[in-house]
């Protein structure tokens, strides 16, 4: 029997240490369990008045004329911005443009609905930061229990 024979299926490198497998985030699968459960989660999180909120926000801004105009406004002038730092090298014109974007943001962002639609982005973001948070500590409380719990000491590298 070769000293390397196990009874156990699995892939050993043998050298002066112990393997530890590793994982590249591309390349984990999350279990389809745990993928269905975190589904149902955004599903639920889909029914809050903060989301709800933040969908009627979005829809209000989309048929709003004046936000949709002055959106297209900024678009317009950041194109404009590009072609004078980039093609024409006119420091003084960009300079013009930026302020003038910054003015059409200024009256964007003093609409109230555009106001009320950049709150129920944060407060969507915040929902969302606040759970992530919760299943993190919840991990991180498990995983320091089990790691305060006596285990059976590691089998000696071979």
């Amino acid at each position: 029997m070769s000293a390397h024979a196990h009874d156990h299926d699995h892939d050993h490198q043998h050298g002066d240490e112990c393997s530890i497998p590793t994982f590249d985030n591309r390349e984990l699968i999350v279990r389809e369990d745990i993928l269905a459960r975190a589904k149902e989660l955004a599903q639920l999180i889909t029914t809050t008045e903060e989301v709800d909120l933040y969908q009627r926000s979005e829809k209000m801004i989309q048929s709003h004329e004046r936000v949709q105009g002055l959106i297209a406004t900024i678009k317009k002038k950041q194109k404009e911005l590009v072609a004078f730092q980039s093609t024409f090298k006119n420091p003084a014109m960009v300079e013009k443009i930026e302020a003038e974007i910054d003015t059409i943001q200024d009256e964007l962002d003093n609409i109230p609905i555009v106001q009320q639609f950049q709150q129920s982005q944060v407060d969507v973001n915040y929902l969302l930061q606040s759970i992530v948070s919760v299943i993190r500590d919840s991990v991180a409380e498990k995983l320091d229990v089990e790691a305060a719990t006596p285990a059976e000491a590691p089998e000696e590298c071979d």
